[in-house]
């Protein structure tokens, strides 16, 4: 019994990491992690007209400019990634 449903939470697992990128896994570093949330608020943002329109007239610029904006940062929200240490 305890087999069965291990394998169907493992199954479950799985499918929510196939799904939804951003959910993790143990290996996922720190900035991996900021990375992901970084850019899933920066998607909300575009993705939600209202918080684009606030973000333009709060900074005095078109939703066009603040869109493009938003979209420029997912590419490294976070800088460039550190450097992995062989040891």
């Amino acid at each position: 019994m305890s087999s069965e449903l291990r394998y169907t939470a493992n199954t479950q697992l799985e499918h929510l990491h196939a799904r939804y990128t951003g959910t993790g896994h143990a290996d996922l570093t720190k900035y991996e992690w900021l990375t992901h949330q970084h850019r899933d608020t920066l998607s909300s943002i575009v993705g939600h007209p209202t918080l684009t329109s606030f973000l333009a007239i709060a900074d005095g610029v078109s939703t066009a400019r603040v869109k493009h904006e938003m979209t420029e940062k997912m590419l490294q929200p976070c800088g460039p990634p550190p450097k992995k240490d062989d040891d």
